[in-house]
């Protein structure tokens, strides 16, 4: 089996976007906007869709970032990582899977506490918040 979908970075006044996920019955984890491609749709399109469901918020795509691949519970898996820009929207969850339950503007200090949904992108989007570790 095969999965695949796209991640948004997206930076706004030195913070990045972060969704608070997870099942009912799980522990609630960190994570930036981010879900798996439907039928038809391009990487960027999911991606835009995805932070548009989860938090609100409408972006454009920047550029790509980063891809991430491995195997994740016997599931072959690729995600595309995008740098996104808000152009319009306001914070409001309306995830259709119902897996999310807060949406936050993370800084530098706080990401290297929270507890990540994907705890190998840590690195990655501190490195994307490091310009910012000084501003308060």
């Amino acid at each position: 089996m095969f999965w695949e979908g796209a991640s948004c970075i997206c930076l706004h006044k030195g913070k990045l976007l972060m969704v608070l996920q997870g099942t009912s019955e799980e522990e609630k984890r960190w994570s930036v906007p981010s879900g798996g491609l439907e039928l038809g749709e391009t990487l960027e399109g999911c991606c835009i869709r995805e932070v548009w469901e989860e938090t609100g918020y409408i972006v454009k795509i920047k550029e790509k970032l980063h891809i991430k691949e491995g195997v994740s519970f016997g599931i072959n898996f690729k995600v595309q990582y995008f740098l996104g820009e808000i152009v319009s929207g306001f914070p409001k969850i309306q995830d259709p899977d119902g897996l999310i339950y807060d949406i936050r503007w993370v800084s530098f200090e706080e990401l290297k506490h929270l507890t990540l949904s994907f705890p190998e992108d840590r690195e990655l989007l501190m490195n994307y918040l490091a310009p910012f570790a000084d501003i308060i």
